[in-house]
């Protein structure tokens, strides 16, 4: 992935580069990585969805 910084504007491009990062799913990868998910966890995940999974968590 590539961004190219025009005059010397670092915050645009650091911009650009977050909004391409987070269309190619790399932040949602992230989240999901940074603890373990046990296995039944993950299976209902995969079968429920993962916003409909979020919403089902926060309302219980």
């Amino acid at each position: 992935m590539e961004v190219k910084v025009i005059d010397n504007d670092v915050e645009k491009a650091l911009k650009i580069l977050k909004n391409k990062l987070s269309k190619s799913g790399l932040f949602k990868e992230l989240k999901v990585r940074r603890a373990y998910e046990k296995p039944s966890v993950k299976k209902k995940r995969k079968t429920i969805g993962n916003e409909q999974y979020g919403k089902a968590i926060r309302y219980r």
